[in-house]
């Protein structure tokens, strides 16, 4: 088997290749660090940074409503949550500053079957109907039939 035989022409082929890479990695390393992004509200108008607290009743309703609802529609299921209790923040912002600012939440809630489950949510900033007041995302650990939350509801949490 015969060498390769770079001639002329591939010598200076990869002389410029290996000069263009060093100097590639001494232009990155000369550069300075990135600045974090600024916080969305500095950013984006409709975004003051404040969210509703987890105990708020007016997110444990939508809540609720939202459970309701999808069970009754697509499963067909006469389940309901009746009671939240142990409702605690497991976060407020987890994934930076500068996204869309978020509180995540969970609580424990009683539903008509007797059975205590694990909701987890998050309530987002003007994520509401057509950008009007918060939106929140839920799921009920164990009831995730469709998995669109999957495994064990982690996705709707920080």
């Amino acid at each position: 088997m015969r060498g390769r035989n770079w001639g002329a022409g591939g010598i200076w082929t990869r002389a410029a290749a290996t000069a263009l890479f060093a100097l590639g990695a001494a232009t990155a390393a000369a550069q300075p660090a990135r600045e974090e992004n600024p916080p969305a509200e500095f950013r984006i108008l409709p975004y003051s940074g404040l969210t509703p607290y987890c105990v708020d009743p007016t997110i444990l309703n939508e809540v609720v409503k939202g459970f309701a609802a999808r069970e009754a529609w697509f499963w067909n299921s006469p389940l309901v949550i009746v009671a939240f209790d142990g409702v605690e923040d497991i976060g407020a912002r987890n994934n930076g500053l500068s996204y869309i600012p978020r509180r995540y939440c969970r609580a424990l809630a009683l539903f008509n079957d007797g059975v205590r489950r694990e909701v987890v949510y998050n309530i987002g900033e003007s994520l509401g109907f057509i950008g009007a007041g918060p939106g929140v995302t839920w799921c009920v650990v164990g009831l995730d039939r469709n998995h669109a939350f999957s495994p064990n509801c982690r996705a709707a949490g920080p």
